[in-house]
């Protein structure tokens, strides 16, 4: 990416500012193509890597409302569709967060997909292909999504098991695109443009990042994240200690072990 268009990711899109973010490779141009076209996007990646960012980012860049919808075990097709409810006396029919942004246009993003239930995925597959439709069957309606509409899922390959995971017949409904951490250099940018911490801090918690991803011994089910260092950068920004920072803002969000946090901040110490 040039700097030109580095720059560019920080210039505002009618009167709101777009979010920060820093590319890694070609994704802002292959997300803007798959919009375009009318293809469905699919985003992996570890926790805190920047898949969430990159979505407010290209919402806000292409000028699209934006619908998040956080997926979770209860999660069903009638929370995504929609459902009767019964209110002043009368049943009245609630659109879903989906159906919402296929009737007004706009992303609808599905964050962590394979943590909803099975049903939810046959919900999606007419919307995925050329027909780009969503049956109704409770409200006898056939609707046709819209040219701004874009359906974007994401979830961590990191999670996935027997029981959980996308299966080919849905994958391969998807352009997808894996993230995943930034390169060190370009991890100190983002913290230092995202929380003011000086330079010299900042290099610390890149080195200490590096260390603690680096960890085998560990149990350990993910490093350090990029969320998670912005987090503890902010506290040092506020003029917390900065052992103390890494621990609130870091160790403690890796592990309720108190052998494993007690070893991870040596590493900490260690590194302030």
């Amino acid at each position: 990416m040039s700097t030109a268009n580095t720059v560019e990711l920080n210039l505002a899109v009618g009167n709101e500012a777009v979010p920060f973010y820093l590319p890694q490779h070609n994704e802002v141009e292959l997300f803007t193509h798959a919009y375009e076209n009318q293809l469905p996007v699919l985003i992996k990646g570890p926790t805190g890597c920047g898949k969430t960012r990159f979505i407010s980012h290209m919402a806000q860049r292409l000028g699209l409302p934006l619908h998040t919808v956080s997926c979770h075990d209860d999660l069903t097709a009638s929370d995504l569709v929609g459902r009767y409810l019964i209110g002043d006396g009368m049943t009245q029919w609630h659109d879903g967060p989906l159906t919402r942004a296929v009737r007004e246009g706009g992303i609808c993003y599905l964050d962590e997909v394979v943590e909803a239930r099975k049903d939810t995925t046959v919900v999606i597959h007419p919307l995925t292909d050329d027909r780009r439709i969503l049956p109704i069957d409770r409200t006898n309606e056939l609707l046709h999504a819209p040219k701004n509409f874009m359906l974007v899922v994401s979830y961590n390959p990191g999670y996935q098991n027997l029981m959980k995971g996308l299966k080919p017949s849905t994958r391969q409904r998807f352009i997808s695109m894996s993230f995943t951490y930034l390169k060190p250099e370009e991890e100190k940018r983002v913290i230092e443009t995202e929380t003011g911490l000086d330079s010299a801090n900042a290099q610390r918690l890149i080195h200490l990042a590096i260390g603690l991803r680096g960890l085998k011994d560990m149990d350990l089910e993910e490093g350090a994240s990029t969320r998670l260092l912005v987090y503890t950068a902010t506290l040092m920004k506020a003029g917390f200690d900065p052992v103390e920072a890494c621990r609130a803002g870091l160790v403690e969000s890796l592990t309720d072990d108190e052998d494993t946090i007690s070893a991870l901040m040596e590493v900490v110490k260690a590194n302030f």
